[in-house]
Parts: C-alpha cells; structure tokens; sequence
C-alpha cells in the first residue's frame, strides 16, 4: 500500500562559505601578515596622499591671478617717463603673440603641448631616473616638465628641488588642465616666465635682449628667446656668445623637425649672430630722476611698497602714474642748475672718484655696473679705472667698451692738495670722463649742490624739480630735503604782511640804524644791511624791496607785529617760527620747494595751494583710485565753444593773503627785475616778479620768482654749509640759473601779465617819493622812470597833486598837450595794453 507521507527532500552539499573561508585564512600566520602589510601600504599611500596635497593651491586662483606689474609714470601730456619695477613685465593676451614664437617655445620646452593631460609620463620617469642616478653626486637632474607643469612650479608651488614637488607638480598641472583651456595656459606660461635681465615674460624680454616689440623680432631672435627659460645665466649672449648661439641653433633645428619651418628657414637663422644689446636703459628713464623719486615716495606712503602692502602696492600694482612733470621745463632746469654749479666749482680741482670698487680678475664691467651709477649731463659717461702706467689709464664703460684716459686729459689739480689728478687714479676707481680727440678726458663733478622748483601757481602743480647735479650720484633731494636759510628771498612774505596791516607800497620806512632791546641777559641787537652799508635814510617800501635793504625790511615788520608776520609764514607753509626779527631776514630753516610755493600764492592772488607732483593714479584696470572723489573734466578739451556756460574745474586751495596785497607785492617785486638786484634777467622781455637771497656767510644764494604761468626758484650752497666767497651773491650765482633756465622754458610761451584783482587802482606816483602826481605819464622803456605806476587799495589810494618840487619831473607844453589827448588814465592803460 502506498504511503501518503511525503519523501524527504535532499539538498546538494555546498561548499564552505566566503565567511568560513576568510575565516579559515585567518588562522594562517602569512595571511594575517599580508594583511597587515596591505593595511599599512594603504595608511602609508593615504597619509602620503594627504601630504603631498594638503596644502596645494586651488586652481581657481589661476583665473584671477594677476601678476606683479611695473608702475609706470607719465608727464604732465602723458608721455612715459619712467617704470618702478623688480620685475620687468608686459602683459599680453595669446592671441597677441606671434605664431612663430609660440611655435619657438613649444619646440624647445614642450613638444606635445597639445597632446598630453599636463603631464608628459615619459618625459617624467625620464627625469625620475636621473634624479636616482645623480643622488650624492651634486649635480641637478634635468628638469622633463611640461608647460602646464611650468606654470604650475612658477604661480602657485615654488621652486624646491626634491621628488615631492615634483609629485607636488604633476597633480597640479593635471588639474590646471582640466580648469583652463591650452591657449589660457599659454598665456600665463609667455607672461611670468623669467628670462634673463629683470625680464618676466616674453614681451620684456623682447625689449631687455633686442630692444623691440614681439612683432618686430627676426625667427633667429625668437628661437633665442625660447632656450632662455631653461636657464638665462646659461646663455648670456655677450658673455657666453657661443654656447648662446649653439643653443638658439639646436632649437631652430628642433623647430624643422616639428614642421613649424622649412630646412631653408632654418639656415637663414642659424647663420645670423644674436645681435642682443648690451643693456637697455630706456631713454625716457634718463629724465627727471629727482622728480620721480619723490614721487615714488609718495606712492610708496599711500600705496605701499610690495604685494603685501596690497593690490595697488607700488612695485606689483601695475598702476597708471600721471605726474605734473612738463619734460621741457624739467630738462631744461636740470641743466640750468648743473651748469650754475659747474660754472661755480670750475677752477677749484678734482672733487675725487665718484666710487671706489674692487675689480675681480677681469669683471671689471659688472663691478661698474653694479653700482648703478650713471650721468646725463652733455656727453659725460662714468668710467672704470681698468689699470693705469705712467703715460696713460685704460678704462672701461657699462656697455663693455674699453678707452684711453691719457695724462694730459687728467691733470686738474685734486682739490686741497694741489697735485695732478692723474697720479691719484687706481684701478677700481669710478671717475667721470668726457670724449676728447679720440680719447676721454676727466671731470670732476662738482662738490657744491643746491635745489630748483618749477610750480604751476593756479594749481600748485610742481612742473619740475632738480634736486642736485645727478639723483644716481647724490640721492638726497635738495629741493624738498634741504632745510636752509632762505636770506632776503623771505622779504616779500615781510612785506605783504605789513601791506595787509596798513602799509603800502608808497609808505615811507627808515633806512637806518635799527635795534632791539633783547633783555639783560642778551642785552642790545641792532640789525645791519648787506655789505654793512649805511642806511639811506626815509625811502618808500618799493624801494626797500628792490635793493634789499635789511634794516627796512626789519623796522616794517616791527611796525607790523613779528607775531602777524610768522602767521602768514606759517599759513604759507613756509615754517613755524617763533616772532624773532631775526626771521624776517630769512633766518628761520625752509626749503626751496616751501619758498616758491609761498611765491606762488603772491602770483596766485593770494590763494594756497598743497603743491602737488601726482595728477591722479590709476590700478591696472584704468579706474582712477586717487586722488578720492576724482572727477574727470568732460567737457574741458573740447575743440569748440559748444554755447553752453564754460566748465569750471573746481577750486581748491585756500586764501590765506588779501587778492590785492598779494597783486601788490607782485608788482613791486617786478621792480627788482627792472632796477633791483635782479636786473640780469631785464632782458628776457617779459612781466616778472622775484627776489635774490643771500644768507649769513654767504652760505647759500638764492632766487625766486617768475610770471603768471610759472614761479621758480633755485638755491645753491654745499651740504655742509661753508662760505661762498664775498662775492656771491642771489643777483650773480643764483639769477642767472634762473635765467638759463627761463630762455629755454618761455621760448614760444604767450607773454602775460599779472592781472589786477578787483578794486585795485593804478595810480601815477613819483617813483622816489611815492607820492601821486598829475600831467607826467609813466616811460615804457625807461627802468628807472621818474613816474611809475603804483598799484594801491582803493582806501589808500592817495590824492593826486601837480609835483612842483622834489623828484618829480617838471611838466612842458609838449607833456601838456600829450596830457590832454590821454585824457584820463583809463584811456592810456588801454592803448598801452592793458593792466590786468
């Protein structure tokens, strides 16, 4: 019978489990140490991983990197004038670089550019073998790094030698690759790469090796260019011509087999030589080298100095400088100042080496020029003593150029000792050397220095600024360092106090013995004129101003208040002074830079202006950062009268001296010009106001003044004051410098006066009296008429009177009638032009 139960079900017979197996190799010993052995391979893999990367800079930074960019400075009409930078670097687009140079490079740098991922993995073990070879033995392995890598050492790693950076290395360039395009890479690679000279980037290397634009460059040139990144000292074309040209030759080769040219090409280019210069020095940073140095101290106070100063820092900001700098007035008062010293030191010997260096076996060049000197004047070069014998010296200039100084070109008599200058020159000497027949000639460079100032007095723009013979020689500024004695150059500042207390120019002060009472412990000072001459009794203030009459000068400002006259000192800016009489003839420190400014608030009708070396700057990007709340000006330049009101740039400054005690100060100190002590300067036929100086010794000699459009001023005198000499004086050491440099800078200038400010009253005065007359006219050419024009306040303006006697001349029938058709005053002002 059959059973109804269910037959059991068989299930087939597995095998042991995973987990029963691992479980088994675990009870072996070799499996536990693989284990351990993989667990602490992968520790050791991540830990190294983590590493090697923890630090490494995003990538992102490559989008907005911005590269350490020159400041570059511009003149007043926006021509360059000089460059601020350590690195030397122009930033171009890609697409602004010649094909054939980039063709250049890739063939000596990175041949399959285009084809890899940032890394070359056979150029890579290439190198890692070599580093193993070369371990202990000192020498470098060669570099297999690609572009990207490049860029990635150069921006964002550094340039440690080890294996880590170069792991370091390849992980970035993998990354830059996959964030930036090739031609983006690229172009970062041709802007920072250093090449040699200051130079980053191909563009100023361009310029630092040829002295030419990228577009203008030879395919022999840019094959050079290309073999400089591998080492720039390596292939330095005027030291190492050959091993240069063998180099530049190998990459024009390697450039044939890339198809970037044809085998005809490429002869052509390796039979030409390098045809580097020497070094490039631009021409425009030969100008001004006083001026833009304090204009990089300026920038440096309000900008800082390096990138960790911030983005606009001087020497990485890439800003856009426009200075006030007018490259005529500038150039032609450094060789009016260099010239007046010159004309001073001539006759008083050799000053002495400008520098002393020792010269290493026959690097007698770099050891010149590693002392930057350098010198503009005429056709003056500095020179190296080479090596000197009995008959002559051989000497050496920056550009490599050997010379012949002989004996006869070098025996000026070295100053204090009286022997020839010749016997005294060793080798390693840096001497100042001129051409002459074929061979130099030595000069000295003068020992005596001083300051000039050029101002804008409507703005109080600085024109121009020379602060010594050569900024390269004597680097501090005597035109804005120098404190000094400003002698009789202070009393026009004197006179327009006491103008705005009451006096004019009409009013009679004593020239005579003049003293003060300055207590028992210092007992009685009188005060003396120039040349202690004696005191010529009652004249007018005009007068006292034109022939500089010291005791005038003090009893005005006694009469006016010493403390009035040291507050409008001080508002000029001119010096914080105690009220000491001593300081209204000039006793009291300033600068040259002070002084003409004070002038130019004369000039100015009394209003101050800060004077000003910057116009604006402007960050890499032509936004315009200072000054703050800078507003351009639209409708200043244009070519037409548009009918509408005309634009008024806005009015700075402040009035710290009444219009018309200023005009009236103005037009007193023309008579200086006219018969004062500045009378060589007549003849530049012009309105000019101004003063001569001369200080306690005479240590220093002075003049400032000028017309509406420009006020300058010089001083002259030795760092170390000591005496000039009796005979110098403002009127002949400092005038005439002032007059070289107004001939140059007024050619083709329009000739102006100084205009009146409202309310003042011309009025006909006995030019000796000062007292008014009628039927007598002023003489156009005379410059010591009887009768002058005499500007005055209307309250002071004096009553007009017929002169029957004292000074003023007697009247004839022909006066007469030449009276009666003038008939009035207006009406000659107007024939004759004008006052204004």
């Amino acid at each position: 019978m059959a059973s109804d139960s269910p037959e059991p079900i068989k299930l087939a017979r597995r095998g042991p489990g995973f987990r029963q197996t691992l479980s088994d190799l675990w009870r072996r010993r070799w499996f536990k140490a693989l284990a351990v052995l993989a667990a602490i391979g992968l520790l050791l893999a991540g830990g190294g991983w983590w590493f090697i990367t923890r630090d490494l800079p995003s990538v992102e930074q490559l989008r907005t990197y911005e590269p350490p960019l020159p400041t570059n400075v511009r003149a007043i009409d926006g021509s360059p004038i000089y460059s601020y930078a350590r690195e030397r670097r122009v930033e171009l687009s890609f697409n602004e670089y010649p094909k054939m140079l980039v063709n250049a490079f890739l063939a000596a740098e990175d041949k399959t550019f285009f084809e890899h991922h940032g890394v070359d993995y056979p150029g890579l073990a290439g190198a890692v073998i070599d580093y193993v070879s070369k371990l202990g033995s000192g020498q470098r392995a060669r570099g297999g790094s690609t572009i990207t890598q490049q860029v990635a050492k150069n921006l964002l790693i550094g340039n440690e030698y080890s294996p880590t950076r170069k792991i370091r290395e390849a992980i970035l360039a993998w990354r830059i690759e996959d964030t930036l395009t090739k031609p983006q890479i690229l172009e970062l690679y041709l802007n920072q790469i250093f090449l040699g000279r200051n130079a980053y980037g191909v563009e100023a290397a361009s310029h630092a090796y040829f002295d030419k634009e990228l577009d203008q460059l030879n395919l022999a040139q840019m094959a050079y260019l290309a073999i400089l990144p591998k080492g720039p000292a390596n292939y330095d074309p005027i030291r190492d011509t050959e091993r240069a040209i063998s180099r530049r030759n190998w990459a024009l080769g390697e450039m044939e087999r890339n198809g970037f040219i044809t085998a005809a090409q490429r002869a052509e280019a390796q039979a030409q030589p390098i045809g580097a210069i020497v070094t490039r020095v631009p021409k425009f940073e030969r100008v001004g080298g006083y001026f833009v140095e304090e204009v990089r101290r300026e920038l440096i106070d309000k900008f800082g100095e390096t990138a960790r100063d911030g983005a606009n820092s001087v020497y990485s900001g890439g800003l856009w400088v426009r200075t006030s700098m007018d490259r005529g007035v500038q150039e032609a008062a450094a060789q009016a100042l260099r010239d007046g010293l010159l004309r001073y030191d001539r006759g008083r010997g050799f000053s002495g080496p400008l520098r002393k260096v020792e010269i290493k076996g026959d690097r007698w060049q770099s050891a010149l020029l590693n002392t930057n000197v350098t010198l503009d004047y005429n056709d003056w070069r500095p020179a190296i003593i080479i090596s000197r014998d009995a008959s002559a010296a051989r000497i050496g200039f920056a550009n490599g150029t050997e010379g012949v100084l002989p004996r006869a070109a070098a025996q000026m008599p070295v100053r204090g000792q009286g022997t020839p200058a010749f016997g005294t020159l060793e080798p390693g000497d840096i001497i100042a050397v001129a051409p002459q027949g074929g061979q130099f000639a030595l000069r000295s460079v003068p020992k005596i220095s001083g300051g000039f100032v050029v101002q804008e007095p409507q703005s109080g723009r600085i024109l121009a600024m020379q602060g010594g013979f050569d900024a390269s020689l004597q680097s501090f500024n005597r035109a804005t360092q120098a404190m000094r004695q400003p002698g009789s150059t202070i009393k026009p500042i004197v006179y327009a106090a006491a103008l705005e207390h009451g006096m004019t120019p009409a009013s009679i002060i004593v020239d005579g013995p003049f003293c003060v009472d300055q207590g028992a412990r210092l007992g009685q000072k009188c005060f003396r004129n120039f040349g202690n001459s004696r005191g010529a009794g009652p004249r007018t203030m005009r007068w006292g101003v034109e022939q500089s009459r010291n005791l005038m000068t003090v009893r005005a400002a006694a009469q006016t208040g010493m403390a009035n006259v040291v507050r409008l000192m001080k508002a000029m800016d001119i010096g914080d002074y105690q009220p000491y009489l001593s300081y209204a003839l000039g006793a009291g420190e300033t600068t040259v830079m002070k002084m003409v400014n004070a002038y130019g608030v004369l000039a100015n009708q009394g209003r101050w202006h800060s004077p000003t070396l910057i116009d604006f700057v402007q960050n890499r990007r032509g936004q315009v950062i200072w000054p703050e709340n800078w507003r351009v000006c639209d409708r200043c330049n244009m070519p037409d009268w548009d009918g509408k009101p005309m634009p008024r740039p806005i009015a700075r400054g402040k009035q710290v001296l009444d219009a018309m005690s200023a005009f009236q100060m103005v037009h007193i100190a023309e008579g200086v010009i006219q018969r004062g002590t500045a009378t060589t300067l007549r003849d530049l036929n012009r309105p000019i106001f101004g003063k001569t100086g001369t200080n306690s010794g005479p240590k220093d000699v002075w003049f400032i003044g000028g017309t509406p459009q420009m006020v300058a001023g010089v001083y002259i005198g030795y760092d170390s004051p000591v005496n000039l000499g009796g005979y110098a004086q403002g009127g002949t050491l400092a005038a005439p410098i002032f007059k070289q440099w107004a001939t140059k800078a007024y050619e083709g200038m329009e000739v102006l006066p100084f205009r009146a400010p409202q309310g003042i009253r011309m009025v006909r005065v006995d030019r000796a009296s000062g007292r008014p007359v009628f039927g007598a006219w002023p003489s156009g050419n005379d410059p010591k008429p009887a009768v002058i024009w005499e500007a005055f306040k209307p309250q002071a303006e004096g009553r007009r009177a017929v002169r029957r006697t004292g000074g003023a001349p007697a009247v004839s029938a022909s006066a007469t009638a030449e009276a009666k058709k003038q008939a009035s005053d207006s009406d000659f002002l107007q024939r004759e032009g004008g006052i204004y």
